[in-house]
């Protein structure tokens, strides 16, 4: 049972006062029989004041995902969104996997057109359809069960996209993701879900944080000081079972869920809105260690890189710079 300490940081610099700003944040760990959150609190602050004394608005979305609103319409120049929490996870009980393929295919086939379902068995549009199920069918079929599918798809994936950032935007459709054969962990988990819909799995897009490995000698996972992103693929008769197809894993005690949606705009951490000039700089810092993490005289950004907006005809969507600045960390 592993407990860990989760840092994240936004902060936003701009290069003259801006007004009017509302935001939504989706970075409240999602609780539940494997994880405990002991602790969790998110304060925001300006160079207007505080808004750790004015409580942040919450509700729960149609995916069961906590999410936060507020605003700030003084004039600022800083704005800065603090997470910290404390949380313990649990390992998980891994899918006995005993019933027949037929009667497991049959089970997955019935929820076709089941409301629970279909947002996650939604297909991507390919202009390379053929060329993708030409690839499935090489690959997956169903005379193997529903799980050997998806671990195999996973695998693949892992095995045939190269892990490189910079090539990719938050907006790359799965064509060219397909085609590409590279990006980073969204990157990843957008193919792979788009692979195991197309085969009648439901998948679900999952966006949280993926935790340092205490074992020496165990190879370093991709995507810590960042947030990551996984899928959750529905395994009949045993519910919704993580898979990272960055790291060719399935997810156990090591990662922390934040949110689950169709896509990633379901589960952005942070976006909103703001009146004033587009130029600005972006720092996201996320530390994440065993326990209580030691203190350190460096600021907590020191580490993070910096994102530089230029001031355009138009301005800025921050949400849009956000994502480009979460893909450019993992």
């Amino acid at each position: 049972m592993p407990s860990y300490t989760i840092k994240h940081v936004t902060r936003y610099s701009y290069a003259a006062e801006v007004i009017d700003g509302a935001n939504q944040i989706m970075l409240y760990p999602l609780a539940d029989e494997r994880l405990q959150v002991a602790r969790h609190e998110v304060c925001v602050s300006s160079d207007a004041g505080t808004l750790k004394g004015t409580p942040i608005d919450t509700y729960v979305d149609a995916f069961g995902n906590t999410v936060g609103v507020f605003t700030l319409l003084e004039p600022h120049t800083v704005l800065v969104i603090e997470s910290s929490a404390h949380v313990t996870t649990q390992p998980i009980q891994f899918p006995m996997d005993e019933e027949p393929a037929e009667r497991q295919w049959q089970d997955l086939h019935s929820r076709q057109f089941d409301p629970a379902f279909i947002d996650f068995l939604t297909h991507e549009e390919f202009k390379s359809l053929a060329d993708v199920q030409a690839t499935l069918r090489q690959l997956t079929s169903e005379a193997e069960k529903p799980l050997k599918n998806a671990l195999l798809l996973s695998e693949y994936v892992f095995d045939h996209f190269e892990y490189r950032q910079g090539v990719t935007n938050v907006e790359t459709p799965a064509e060219d993701i397909w085609q590409l054969k590279a990006g980073v962990c969204q990157d990843f988990a957008h193919i792979l879900l788009a692979l195991l819909r197309q085969i009648g799995i439901p998948a679900r897009y999952v966006s949280g944080y993926v935790c340092p490995k205490k074992e020496e000698g165990e190879a370093e996972v991709r995507g810590i000081g960042a947030t990551h992103a996984w899928v959750e693929a529905y395994i009949p008769f045993y519910g919704w079972l993580g898979l990272d197809p960055t790291n060719n894993t399935i997810v156990n005690d090591g990662h922390v869920r934040m949110a689950v949606g169709r896509n990633f705009p379901d589960c952005t951490p942070v976006k909103g809105t703001y009146k004033g000039i587009g130029t600005h700089k972006l720092h996201v810092s996320v530390q994440i260690e065993y326990a209580k993490p030691e203190k350190s005289e460096a600021p907590s950004l020191a580490p993070a890189p910096v994102y530089q907006v230029p001031d355009p005809e138009m301005p800025a969507n921050s949400f849009r710079l956000y994502q480009q600045q979460m893909q450019q960390q993992q």
